[in-house]
């Protein structure tokens, strides 16, 4: 098997994938994010009943230039909410399926054979498994997704890279721990070789995890609606890789079985 075929199953993997995670979160993660929306839109509404006396004056400005006012609104009009829960989603999950499924076929095509006595399945599934713990689960723990109305605007783009740099240590570590537990499987075996790879990671992540700043913008935004949004993210995503694992695995296995079979029958004729 070549690297082409792993990055065509994963490719196809990372679609369905990204069609499972849509169709989890449209069920269970936009509800929570529609909730979200409405008590964002409740708070910004509350200060525009202690100003009338503002609103008045602009409306009668805005009265006066109507046809203008409308005209800006037509050029700068937003995705609409039913759009984005959709449309949006359905494109957003796929193209990550998609990303995630040809990079994870590719880790599990340089993977192959490298992992000790671990056959295409099982190395496979150990790539995928790795993945999801190393960019997705530990990434969460340290800064999980905020819903809308929570959060500074002008801290967002200290918050995307704080998110993005811990997501690049925990990958980085991920990767060295592999590379360390192959390493270590001849003079440990196969248990201490995955327990002495963990620990390595787990130090490295829960250290520097630990040393980088935390986000506290919540306010007095409801704990209940962040506690269903954030569990219902994390579910999404891990249905994603889940579905992911489970197709790449099983398309991976396929062709290493025909693979078996073909040199069982070349063995076979040349017996004759």
């Amino acid at each position: 098997m070549t690297p082409r075929t792993f990055l065509v199953h994963g490719l196809l993997a990372g679609l369905v994938a990204g069609l499972a995670a849509f169709l989890v979160a449209y069920v269970v993660a936009e509800p929570q994010v529609d909730a979200a929306i409405a008590l964002e839109e409740a708070g910004s509404a509350e200060p525009a009943e202690h100003s009338h006396a503002e609103g008045t004056a602009a409306h009668a400005h805005e009265h006066d230039h109507g046809e203008e006012a409308g005209h800006s609104h037509g050029e700068g009009a937003e995705v609409s909410r039913s759009t984005q829960s959709t449309w949006g989603l359905a494109t957003g999950t796929l193209l990550l399926g998609s990303v995630l499924g040809g990079g994870t076929a590719l880790g599990a095509a340089f993977a192959l054979g490298r992992l000790g006595g671990l056959g295409a399945r099982a190395s496979t599934a150990v790539v995928a498994l790795a993945g999801f713990v190393a960019t997705s689960l530990v990434p969460f723990l340290k800064y999980p997704p905020t819903p809308p109305a929570v959060g500074d605007g002008e801290t967002i783009g200290e918050r995307t890279a704080l998110y993005f740099g811990f997501w690049a240590i925990s990958l980085v570590a991920g990767v060295a721990a592999v590379v360390l537990g192959r390493r270590l499987l001849e003079p440990f075996g196969g248990l201490g070789a995955v327990v002495a790879a963990t620990a390595a990671y787990l130090v490295v992540v829960v250290g520097i995890g630990t040393a980088l700043p935390t986000v506290n913008e919540l306010g007095d935004f409801p704990a209940d609606v962040l506690w269903y949004f954030r569990r219902e993210s994390l579910l999404t995503v891990a249905a994603l890789w889940a579905v992911l694992g489970v197709v790449l695995t099983a398309l991976v296995g396929r062709d290493a079985d025909r693979v078996v079979v073909a040199q069982q029958r070349r063995e076979a004729a040349a017996a004759l």
